[in-house]
Parts: C-alpha cells; sequence; structure tokens
C-alpha cells in the first residue's frame, strides 16, 4: 500500500528571505504552499546585526526584517514546518520529498536552502567551536566584552562583524591572508576609520589553541616570509568564504563543480518543476535584496509552470 503523502502545489525548502518571497508570490496566486526548514525562520538575516542595504530601510535589525518578512510570506495562507530534506524524488509531475519530519508531494519545488560558512580546517577549530571559536559575531559577540578577538577573512561579511565587535570587544584584529581587503570601499573606509580595528595582512591561522575551557589564541605563519607567531585572544570569528547547503539534492544532479545550484533567468533547474533561488544558486551577488528578486521570479514561475501542467495535474486539492 502506497504511502499516505500531503499533497501542495509548491514546497518551498528553506524560510530565509529568498524563500519567504517565493512563498508569498506562489500562495498570493491561489497556489497551496508548505515553506520547510530546519530551523526558524529568517535564515541569516536573524546573524545580521543591521541592514543598511535594503530598500525602504534606512536601518533595520535582521531578526526584525525577517520577522516582516515572514508575516508577509503567511498572510496569503503559505504554511510552515520544520524538518530537514533527506532525499527528493522526481515522477514526472510529482515530485516526492522526504524529510526527517514526514513527507510530502508537490507540482513544484522551490530550493532555498541558501549557504553555510566555509571552516578553516585547523587544529582546534572544531574543539573550541562554542567556546571561542564562532562564525556569528550577533550570535557571540556579547561573550566577548572588553576582550581581545579575532576576525578572519577581508569580505564584506568580515568586515561588517568586525565592525560590529569593536561594539563589545576591547579590540579587533583582523588577520588576512592577502595584503588588502575584498569588502565593498564603504565598509572599509568605516573599518580602516575605527581607531579599536588592526589588520595583519599576508596571515594564515595555522592553528587555534587554549586550555581545557576556551580559545586562548592563535598560531599564525605570514605567507610572504614563512615568519611563524602566536597572537593572544579570546575569540576567534571566522568568514572564510561559504559553501552552498544542498544536502538532500545531490541526486538531481543540479548543481555546477563547486556545488551552487545551476538557474536560468527564471530560476529554473534543469528539472521541469525544480526551481532554485537566493545564496544557494550560482550568482555574482548575494545579499537580501537579490534573494527577494529570485524568490518572486520563482514564486510567478511555479504558477506559469503548474498552469501549464494537463488540467487533472493542476492544483492540489
Amino acid at each position: 500500500m502506497s504511502e499516505e503523502l500531503k499533497e501542495y502545489d509548491v514546497v518551498v525548502i528553506g524560510a530565509g528571505p529568498a524563500g519567504m518571497t517565493a512563498a508569498t508570490y506562489a500562495s498570493r496566486a491561489n497556489l497551496s504552499v508548505l515553506m520547510l526548514d530546519r530551523g526558524i525562520y529568517g535564515g541569516q538575516m536573524n546573524n545580521t546585526a543591521e541592514v543598511e542595504n535594503y530598500p525602504g530601510f534606512d536601518s533595520i535589525l535582521g531578526p526584525d526584517l525577517a520577522e516582516k518578512m515572514y508575516s508577509s510570506s503567511t498572510q496569503f495562507g503559505a504554511e510552515y514546518g520544520f524538518g530537514s530534506v533527506e532525499s527528493i524524488e522526481v515522477e514526472d509531475y510529482r515530485k516526492i520529498i522526504h524529510t526527517d519530519m514526514g513527507n510530502y508531494a508537490s507540482k513544484a519545488i522551490i530550493i532555498a536552502t541558501g549557504s553555510e560558512h566555509i571552516h578553516l580546517d585547523v587544529t582546534g577549530e572544531d574543539k573550541y567551536q562554542g567556546r571561542g571559536v564562532s562564525y556569528c559575531a550577533v550570535c557571540d559577540g556579547a561573550f566577548f566584552r572588553d576582550e581581545d578577538v579575532l576576525v578572519i577573512g577581508g569580505g564584506d561579511s568580515a568586515i561588517e562583524e568586525g565592525l560590529y565587535l569593536t561594539n563589545l570587544a576591547k579590540s579587533v584584529t583582523v588577520l588576512h591572508r592577502r595584503d588588502k581587503l575584498r569588502a565593498q570601499q564603504i565598509i572599509q573606509n568605516r573599518a580602516f576609520d575605527n581607531t579599536k580595528m588592526k589588520f595583519e595582512w599576508h596571515t594564515e591561522v595555522v592553528s587555534i589553541t587554549g586550555d581545557d575551557d576556551k580559545v586562548t589564541g592563535v598560531d599564525v605563519i605570514n605567507n610572504q616570509t614563512n615568519e611563524k607567531r602566536h597572537i593572544d585572544a579570546s575569540g576567534v570569528f571566522i568568514y572564510v568564504g561559504l559553501k552552498a547547503n544542498t544536502q538532500g539534492f545531490e541526486n538531481l544532479n543540479i548543481t555546477d563543480p563547486e556545488g551552487w545550484i545551476v538557474t536560468d533567468d527564471k530560476m529554473q533547474t534543469s528539472i521541469p518543476g525544480v526551481f532554485a533561488v537566493g545564496d544557494v544558486r550560482v550568482k555574482d551577488l548575494r545579499q537580501i535584496t537579490t534573494a527577494v528578486g529570485d524568490g518572486s521570479l520563482a514564486g510567478q514561475g511555479v504558477y506559469d509552470y503548474i498552469s501549464s501542467l494537463p488540467a487533472t495535474e493542476k492544483i492540489a486539492e
């Protein structure tokens, strides 16, 4: 006897800005929509202190923007549920989503699972995670009030989070393997003007050191001179890049060699009825604004896709 599955027109996997926008558009088009996420809605917005480049707000806290988006995403009837996707089956017009909290069926899927921080993979990183090693200044910065902390990286996230930490820490030292930052110039200017921020160039972390309970510093090497030394610190905040969250979708074969999902300009993957939006897909700029744009295109796209199906397949009861 076949398994009884709850049917939807669209299952949106992920409830960050891209997923919530897609759910808004799809449910407003009178499609039945389920948003699935393995955690709280909002994605990385929940780890962002202030958002200054989202139209309509001079500045807004990330969690506050997440709340507003969630309210919009559910106002037309979209449901919200918890679950981590384990696998997806594609059966012509029907997709089966297997999760650790139950299984679902839908006509279309929108993958909006985002990305996560890449680890340094050095000695001590895993051991001291949560005990001085962090990937979220907003989450953990308060634990390092009046302490000396390090930020690893040179992009927007590293410098923005470093600036946030200057409001709490005694000092913030940025360790970067190159001789200049990759962050936007306006962010760089703020960092260089901040007297609590220091910079170590051509510097790579070899290991993270600590005692039984917490981080005490890092061992580093200068990649130009090969000089090795130790830097004392109570906290190490790591921002060296992102990787796509595509666990559970491997069998679909819709990613590039680096693991990002490939779509066309309408957010469609190579599989009919499977869309991808936001930070999980191949794109040049990963920002809240671009995620929202992706979500609106996919939300309209699933409506067009379902409308094109044979009459017996169109709308879930």
